[in-house]
């Protein structure tokens, strides 16, 4: 058999053989998600669900500067759209049992990265150590095109993070 069967016979079988290996995966992690939504659900209007919690991980949807009535807040004020979206992601965290120093990854989405120093001194006053991982991203436009910022996340359901040693 030449060398470009053998690699093609090889490429073959290791692609035959993922359901094999995801189906042994799916198995023992086999486990129901269950929906988040704080009372009330500023979410619901948009069809979207705040937070999936799935075993002892929450997802949150990404958070924005939205009161709990679905109304916007803090139109061309940056401050006040990052601390009422933060706000909302503590908010949902503590819905699902989780809480901000419980944060495993945060992607933060900008409109404008001159917000950046100020997305610094946020994270000092809403996060502790470990640190969450976090993904800091300038996009050119969010779900409402007054937004300015949105942070969507992954926290952990009882336990603790810990520092690196």
């Amino acid at each position: 058999m030449s060398m470009h069967k053998q690699l093609r016979a090889s490429a073959c079988a290791a692609l035959l053989s993922i359901p094999l290996v995801l189906g042994a995966v799916a198995s023992k992690a086999d486990s129901d998600g269950h929906q988040i939504a704080t009372d009330p659900d500023p979410y619901a209007q948009f069809l979207i669900s705040q937070a999936i919690r799935v075993d002892n991980l929450v997802f949150l949807s990404g958070q924005a500067a939205i009161d709990a009535q679905g109304n916007l807040v803090g139109v061309g004020d940056f401050d006040a759209q990052a601390k009422q979206t933060f706000e909302n992601l503590k908010k949902v965290l503590e819905a699902s049992g989780s809480s901000m120093d419980r944060i495993v990854k945060v992607t933060i989405y900008l409109t404008d990265m001159a917000n950046f120093p100020k997305i610094m001194e946020l994270r000092k006053a809403y996060f502790s150590k470990p640190y969450p991982a976090d993904t800091i991203v300038e996009i050119s436009a969010l779900g409402l095109p007054e937004l300015q910022i949105e942070i969507d996340a992954v926290g952990l359901v009882g336990g603790k993070l810990h520092e690196a040693k």
